[in-house]
């Protein structure tokens, strides 16, 4: 009998039916099996989350700084094997995935030293006599949903600030890659976290989520995933006057000026654009190109995505996982249609790949003669599809760059001080890459863009702090 992937609440494994967990490489395969929780188990979690935040809130910095720590050490340790099962679960290829539980592992060690770190300041009063502490305390019980596309780094960079910084969590991993995250829980717990502190409740985002959102006793709720669902849970938690953090959709630029080394701007848009097959909130999926380079640009890239491989991610020979499934595919094929009914003209890929095996492979797509009006330059699409758009001169490239409700992560690629100054300076942007892919960032440093695409504290690095406390302000005189 194939064993079933339990819920953790109140520090007891819980769940008796699971539901099968699909390979995207091979839809024959069965990952595993993964219990599904009621609204009533997911209200017991937050519950168990309440009684459990005053006595970890108040545990000694050693004993937080030692589980993360541990956890940190057996997620690398492990990183062969997590990252199979992510690839197997995902669709990214094994490098990819043995790359992100690294980055995992990497996630936990930082903020174990956070721990260690907890700092405020000591100020003199404008009356005499009198002292101000100003601290951070945790904020209470956290309430986490996380996307497919990166099932174990998101999870970790969301649990281990909240842990850090002394929170309780309830989260919800995404219901497509649930493995990962039961992975990651399944580490801390026999890393000595105490019962409740940690509480995993998986399922339907109209069942699990749904009951997380509407729950009072949920101090605050970090979610990554879909602008739909981001303002659901904006408009609950103003309800509810709770904390709420959103990191949403992407449509980011990269924009290729004549100046730039070419094989530098192929390379740097084929990994943003095609790479995690499309799947990542910071791929560039519009090209904006300089008509001095363009034509050679777009000659070069269409070789590029003509050339890689799409297969098996477990395969070492494949470039190019698959699509993560069968709906996304559907998502991807009609953005393709759109775009060639649009009048874009589609150069490279954009067909389905048959395998020995059954899976959701798709060749990267590349369209030239693209406009910034048309759907395919407008809409996250998250997959394999990139669009160049022509232009005269930079003036032109950097204020269709910013045409766009979204704001997470921009690039230019460059030879110039000038341009590439200016660019950091103006692009409407959370994070902006020069001569480097727009999808990729360091674990150390914040994460998070600007109008659509984010709302609340940046996640990552020391300014994760932001979010996961609350400041307070204490007065003392000589009694």
């Amino acid at each position: 009998m194939t064993k079933i992937h339990q819920n953790l609440i109140d520090g007891a494994w819980i769940g008796t039916e699971g539901t099968e967990n699909i390979n995207p490489s091979n839809t024959a395969e069965v990952v595993g099996l993964y219990a599904r929780a009621t609204a009533a188990e997911t209200h017991d979690a937050i519950a168990a989350a309440k009684a459990a935040f005053s006595a970890w809130s108040r545990s000694g910095i050693l004993e937080r700084h030692a589980i993360l720590r541990k956890t940190a050490d057996e997620i690398l340790a492990r990183k062969l094997e997590l990252g199979e099962l992510l690839s197997r679960e995902e669709g990214k290829t094994l490098a990819e995935g043995i790359g992100e539980v690294t980055r995992a592992s990497q996630i936990f060690d930082f903020f174990a030293g956070e721990v260690l770190r907890l700092a405020g300041d000591v100020l003199p009063s404008v009356r005499p006599g009198v002292g101000v502490e100003i601290t951070r305390e945790a904020v209470g019980v956290i309430g986490i949903i996380t996307p497919w596309n990166f099932p174990i780094a998101i999870p970790s960079w969301k649990i281990a600030p909240a842990l850090a910084y002394g929170n309780t969590v309830v989260i919800k991993p995404a219901d497509l890659v649930p493995g990962s995250t039961w992975a990651i829980v399944d580490i801390l717990v026999r890393a000595g976290l105490p019962k409740g502190v940690l509480n995993l409740v998986m399922g339907k985002g109209s069942v699990v989520g749904q009951a997380m959102i509407e729950s009072r006793d949920v101090s605050a709720i970090s979610f990554t995933g879909s602008v739909v669902t981001g303002k659901r849970i904006a408009a609950a938690s103003i309800e509810h006057n709770r904390k709420f953090q959103l990191e949403m959709g992407g449509k980011n630029p990269v924009i290729v000026l004549d100046d730039a080394n070419l094989s530098v701007a192929v390379e740097s848009v084929a990994q943003s654009a095609f790479f995690s097959t499309g799947q990542r909130c910071t791929a560039s999926s519009r090209v904006i190109v300089t008509e001095g380079i363009h034509d050679k640009f777009v000659e070069a890239l269409a070789e590029r995505a003509r050339g890689l491989r799409v297969g098996d991610a477990l395969s070492k020979d494949t470039d190019i996982g698959p699509v993560v499934d069968q709906s996304q595919l559907t998502q991807d094929m009609d953005y393709i249609a759109i775009g060639q009914s649009e009048g874009a003209k589609l150069v490279a890929g954009g067909n389905r790949v048959q395998k020995d095996k059954d899976g959701f492979f798709l060749q990267p797509a590349l369209f030239t003669e693209a406009t910034n009006s048309m759907r395919i330059s407008r809409e996250e699409i998250f997959g394999p599809i990139a669009s160049v758009i022509r232009v005269k001169d930079y003036e032109e490239a950097i204020a269709m760059a910013n045409d766009t409700e979204f704001g997470l992560s921009a690039g230019i690629v460059t030879t110039s001080l000038k341009y590439a100054t200016h660019f950091k300076r103006n692009s409407e942007a959370g994070m902006v890459m020069v001569n480097v892919p727009t999808a990729g960032v360091d674990f150390h440093v914040p994460f998070g863009g600007r109008k659509g695409s984010s709302f609340g504290p940046r996640e990552q690095g020391k300014y994760a702090a932001e979010f996961f406390t609350v400041v307070k302000t204490a007065y003392t005189a000589a009694g």
